[in-house]
């Protein structure tokens, strides 16, 4: 699989509050949040351009106070799944 890359002028990169040796990953994480809380990207994808386990990307989500997707389906859909895994 490729990747992208996106040029973001020096001074931009400068002005931002962030040490210069956690630029990249402070940026990825903070794409993959803004990505996620629009829709664009889901919880997983979303994690894993932050780069993050699970857990800790849900921490992150309610630091930030970004409500996850999950509706009424997902809520069916992972309690099938649990009561088939507790059937086992």
């Amino acid at each position: 699989m490729g990747a992208i890359t996106i040029e973001i002028p020096e001074d931009v990169l400068l002005s931002a509050k962030i040490p210069r040796k956690r630029i990249k990953e402070e940026l990825k994480r903070e794409l993959a949040l803004h990505l996620y809380r629009e829709g664009i990207l889901s919880f997983g994808a979303a994690r894993r351009l932050a780069g993050m386990e699970k857990l800790d990307f849900h921490f992150l989500l309610g630091q930030r106070k970004i409500l996850r997707h999950y509706d009424l389906e997902d809520y069916k859909k992972d309690l099938e799944y649990i009561t088939k895994w507790m059937e086992r």
